[in-house]
């Protein structure tokens, strides 16, 4: 005889782990539906109606880290690296503000050439010249860089666990020598510094399962996140997992998905079980469905959209994984289109910078 079901939480019950693992596994429509609704009740009442727009700078492709399904890793030969100009990065963020974006996101592998310094210049030029607010999302760096970068007046600092499971995590993270990883400790970190401090994880690795990604977003409650991103598990094949060469054997029936449906779910648990964070509807989820993932996850929970402000010459070579949406668009293309996918769905582009609400 087959074991029975679990017990399926009402959607106003607790969200303890035990509740989210069980809606992350729920398939009745009605249910997901009721699902949805509450989600995205919850972030009309915590957050509002208006989406805030980042301003995304991919201002390098280094890496010096070796992790097992990004396309940027070290290991890859395959791509032309390369490091955005200091009078590029600004440029871009003059285009942030012309557009009335209210926040810039510098983003880049893990590169140690990117000096502590230079960079904090560039952030308080940003600063004094447009007044944005000013993310930053460089990988694992020492507190002392942390700290020099939040004195220049470095807003936020966005660095994803992906998965709180330790055996998964080291097994697509490998640490660099003589360095252990630890991302929960240098969030910590973060938030002692003063930086309104993001997160989140891939949804769908190898070897995850359902009870993984819910002791996930029980990990964002507990760190009381600002920022959280969900998306889909997409490897690049010139990585150890996406040529199947690194693999975590579970069974089949175990293995969460790395869907569109199965993200959505993890974004409306999270807005559940995070009410006040800021949620993007993210690029990955438009890559796996180019019709209306963002809409979608925008309708599910989230607030945020990242529109891409790299440079035409260099947007394709930011290559996390290949087929990545909007790559062929210019920053007013993606401008003007996540415009009309706002509008048409009844949502409002934000003003300011858009920071966490509380109370």
């Amino acid at each position: 005889m087959a074991p029975a079901p679990p017990p399926r939480p009402p959607i106003d019950g607790p969200l303890d782990r035990a509740a989210i693992e069980a809606w992350l596994g729920e398939t009745d429509q009605r249910r997901l539906d009721e699902l949805w609704a509450a989600a995205n009740e919850t972030r009309r009442l915590r957050v509002g109606d208006e989406v805030h727009l980042r301003g995304l700078i991919e201002l390098s492709n280094y890496c010096v880290r070796a992790c097992g399904y990004c396309g940027l890793r070290a290991g890859n030969r395959e791509i032309e690296r390369y490091r955005m100009s200091r009078d590029e990065i600004l440029d871009c963020a003059r285009t942030a503000r012309e557009f009335g974006y209210g926040t810039v996101v510098l983003q880049s592998g893990e590169d140690y050439g990117i000096k502590t310094d230079w960079l904090a210049a560039i952030v308080r030029a940003i600063k004094t010249e447009t007044g944005l607010a000013v993310t930053l999302s460089l990988g694992e760096r020492p507190d002392d860089d942390l700290a020099v970068w939040r004195e220049a007046g470095a807003d936020r600092y966005l660095l994803r666990f992906e998965t709180s499971d330790d055996e998964l995590y080291r097994l697509i993270h490998p640490d660099l020598l003589g360095r252990r990883s630890d991302r929960f400790a240098i969030l910590r970190a973060l938030r002692e510094l003063g930086y309104e401090v993001g997160s989140g994880i891939m949804v769908g690795i190898p070897g995850q399962t359902r009870a993984s990604v819910a002791a996930d977003i029980d990990a964002f409650r507990d760190l009381d996140l600002d920022m959280i991103g969900i998306g889909p598990y997409i490897s690049h094949p010139a990585t150890p997992l996406g040529d199947h060469s690194w693999q975590r054997p579970i069974p089949a029936e175990e293995q969460i998905g790395n869907d569109e449906l199965t993200v959505y779910k993890a974004v409306a648990l999270t807005r559940l079980a995070c009410p006040q964070a800021n949620i993007p509807s993210t690029t990955a989820l438009a890559t796996i469905n180019q019709v209306d993932g963002r809409e979608l996850g925008l309708m599910r929970g989230a607030n945020v959209v990242m529109p891409n402000l790299t440079p035409p010459e260099y947007r394709a070579k930011y290559e996390i994984y290949p087929d990545k949406a909007c790559v062929g668009e210019t920053a007013e293309m993606c401008r003007g289109c996540l415009q009309g996918r706002i509008e048409a769905i009844g949502r409002e582009i934000g003003s300011g910078a858009g920071g966490r609400r509380h109370g």
